[in-house]
């Protein structure tokens, strides 16, 4: 006698009702919050809502601010809108930044963006009058409602020397692109190259010829960078005059940016100085 077992057919996975659906979806975003809450710090929060009220603009806040994580400009957005608009991630912030040091918050406040009326401001002093920490102090006390509260004359210091160095203050010019054929980038010359040449069989006779006298240039080349001090003071002891660079005691000359340092012994240290170590080249100068 043989016995036939009958399986029971599988039921068919129910289609989840619109209502279910929606349950769903907002677990996946709760899921997302949590996860967004232990990547998003308390003094990245500080910092995001110092950022926006100063420019503005979340994607200055995401070129300019750098925060505990690299978050994209979508994760900055949802943040933002998450701090003004979801209550429990607001709540939960505002307590945790209640909870920071008051010395953790300066140093937040230090790293605030630039707006761009303090920049205009700035722009107005001249590249040529190099001014002092008390230039900017006057600066602070004439427009104490442009400047964030946290701002230091060192600060708009160090910032208008920065704007100094990219030429973006009123009294000066940028050069102008060069015009014609000339080759402005490496995607241009990329774009000029001719694909069809790059398959060309590669001549190692001519290689070789290009190698050699590539050699023989840079030979020759040490050898008068070795002659050039040599010529100097020959020329020295014609004119009667020296570089100003150098007199007797420099045996160097480093150029930074801001300021010349003139080395003076074998072994010179390198570095920021502090109240406990000064250094020979600071730095922090620069």
């Amino acid at each position: 006698q043989v016995s036939k077992s009958v399986s029971t057919p599988i039921a068919p996975s129910p289609v989840p009702t619109p209502g279910l659906a929606k349950r769903m979806k907002k677990s996946k975003q709760s899921l997302q919050v949590t996860k967004d809450l232990g990547r998003w710090k308390p003094a990245d929060d500080l910092l995001l809502i110092n950022a926006v009220l100063q420019t503005n603009d979340l994607t200055s806040v995401h070129l300019g601010v750098k925060f505990s994580c690299r978050f994209n400009l979508r994760e900055i957005q949802e943040r933002w809108y998450a701090l003004l608009y979801d209550p429990i991630i607001s709540k939960l912030a505002c307590q945790a930044m209640r909870q920071l040091h008051p010395e953790a918050i300066a140093a937040i406040q230090s790293k605030v963006l630039f707006s761009k009326a303090e920049e205009q401001l700035l722009t107005k002093v001249g590249s040529t009058s190099q001014p002092t920490l008390d230039t900017f102090q006057e600066l602070l006390h004439k427009h104490p409602d442009v400047f964030y509260p946290s701002r230091t004359a060192k600060a708009l210091q160090l910032h208008w020397q920065l704007m100094k160095q990219y030429y973006l203050l009123d009294d000066q010019t940028v050069q102008p692109l060069p015009k014609g054929d000339q080759v402005l980038n490496f995607s241009d010359a990329e774009d000029m190259l001719d694909d069809s040449k790059l398959k060309d069989v590669r001549d190692e006779v001519l290689e070789h010829e290009l190698t050699v006298a590539d050699r023989r240039q840079k030979r020759e080349i040490r050898q008068l960078e070795q002659e050039l001090h040599k010529w100097q003071v020959l020329v020295d002891s014609i004119t009667g005059m020296s570089s100003p660079d150098f007199d007797s005691q420099t045996l160097a000359v480093l150029r930074g940016r801001m300021v010349r340092y003139l080395m003076r012994s074998r072994e010179i240290t390198l570095g920021r100085a502090t109240k406990d170590n000064q250094i020979d080249v600071d730095l922090a100068l620069e």
